[in-house]
C-alpha cells in the first residue's frame, strides 16, 4: 500500500491522533487500578506584607532611561 504524497500529512495526523486516543483511553480505563492522582496544592491568596521584605541590593551602573523619542538619540 502506497500513500500518495498529497495525503501523507493527513495520514500522519490521523495516525498520531489515533495513538494519542489509545493512550488516553488506556489511562482512563486503568485509573481505578492505579487510583486517582493526589489533589493539587494551591498557593495562599493572602496579601504579602511589603514592609516585611528584606532590602534588595542594587547593582551600580547607569540609570535606565526609556527612549521616548526614537528619532533623537
Amino acid at each position: 500500500m502506497r500513500i500518495r504524497e498529497e495525503n501523507r500529512n493527513i495520514f500522519l495526523l490521523a495516525t498520531v491522533t489515533l495513538c494519542c486516543g489509545v493512550v488516553a483511553g488506556t489511562a482512563t480505563l486503568l485509573e481505578p487500578v492505579f487510583g486517582q492522582a493526589p489533589e493539587k496544592q494551591v498557593a495562599d491568596n493572602r496579601p504579602i506584607a511589603v514592609t516585611a521584605q528584606p532590602p534588595v541590593r542594587v547593582v551600580g551602573g547607569t540609570v535606565f532611561m526609556p527612549n521616548v523619542n526614537p528619532s533623537e538619540r
